[in-house]
């Protein structure tokens, strides 16, 4: 395995990527809850009235407010662990840091965002984007839409970033 040189003298493996999609996708998820769950409503992360197709009653709330609170505490997580990882990082910054970090940002916001709008909406139909509307197509293609342009935005600013160099005294990788 190789090394990154981060400054003279010292060497440290860089997971700058990583922490930014976990900062990414744990970002995207926090603000879904709060702005999607809580503030307007719109659905919980499990929503038994899509799946039973009946009214929303006690028991459904329950269910989704109990899933929304898993869902928010694993989001939190993913962000806090994010965050301490790119702090770790970003004390022994490399030539393209920022630009890496940006770039795991955008691709797990925007990943999630896409995993979401296919997998959870459509195949396994835990919740829509928006309960109770006739048009439902806008939504979807609107939230799927902005998936797919902020992980593309990901990939693009991930091709531009430089790679981490390793010191002349290592060995290349094997």
């Amino acid at each position: 395995m190789s090394k990154v040189v981060t400054a003279p003298g010292s060497a440290h493996r860089p997971r700058t990527l990583l922490y930014g999609v976990l900062v990414g996708i744990g970002a995207v998820g926090t603000l879904d809850e709060l702005v999607l769950h809580q503030v307007l409503d719109w659905h919980h992360f499990l929503d038994l009235s899509i799946r039973e197709g009946g009214p929303v009653d006690d028991r459904v709330r329950s269910v989704g407010l109990l899933a929304d609170g898993v869902f928010h505490l694993v989001s939190s997580l993913l962000l806090a662990v994010g965050l301490v990882g790119v702090w770790r990082d970003g004390r022994r910054p490399f030539h393209g840091w920022a630009r890496r970090l940006w770039a795991g940002i955008a691709i797990g916001f925007g990943g999630f965002n896409l995993y979401d709008a296919t997998i959870q909406h459509k195949v396994l139909r835990l919740h829509e984007v928006r309960r109770g509307v006739e048009d439902l197509v806008v939504y979807d293609l609107a939230f799927g839409g902005v998936a797919v342009l902020v992980l593309i935005t990901g990939v693009v600013l991930l091709r531009g970033a430089p790679t981490p160099r390793r010191s002349a005294d290592q060995p290349p990788p094997r």
